[in-house]
């Protein structure tokens, strides 16, 4: 499967005064539903990590539609969306309870070797995963 959702609550310190989330808090929702995403595909993002694969992120962008607020319980929606290379694309959707758009994102990340800091090919299970995407 493509799509993952997860679900997030709003803290009160991600929020201004006016209780309206902060703009730059939604990064972090987005990394929540790309590791969830992972995690739901029997990837653990630790995991990879310690086998020396790191996954940056090289190019996002946002589009804010309309504010979430504190306590809200939003739903992130992370589809896969290409692979090419070194690189993984992903589409992003944040909803709040009302099941109204929040918040798009286009993320785009690279695989990299810790341990040189430069882009590597993907893991086998990482390549066997995109296979059965297609």
């Amino acid at each position: 499967m493509k799509n993952h959702q997860t679900q997030v609550r709003v803290r009160y310190s991600e929020t201004d005064q006016m209780g309206v989330v902060y703009h730059g808090n939604y990064v972090p929702y987005f990394e929540i539903g790309r590791v969830e995403w992972l995690r739901n595909k029997g990837i653990s993002y630790a995991s990879m990590e310690e086998s020396g694969i790191g996954l940056p992120i090289v190019s996002m962008q946002i589009n804010y539609k309309k504010s979430a607020r504190y306590d809200e319980l939003l739903t992130i929606h992370t589809t896969f969306k290409s692979q090419s290379s070194v690189k993984i694309e992903f589409d992003c959707e944040i909803f709040n309870e009302a099941g109204e758009l929040l918040t798009t994102a286009v993320f785009i990340l690279v695989f990299i070797s810790l341990k040189t800091g430069r882009p590597t090919a993907p893991p086998d299970y990482i390549l066997e995963l995109f296979k059965t995407l297609e």
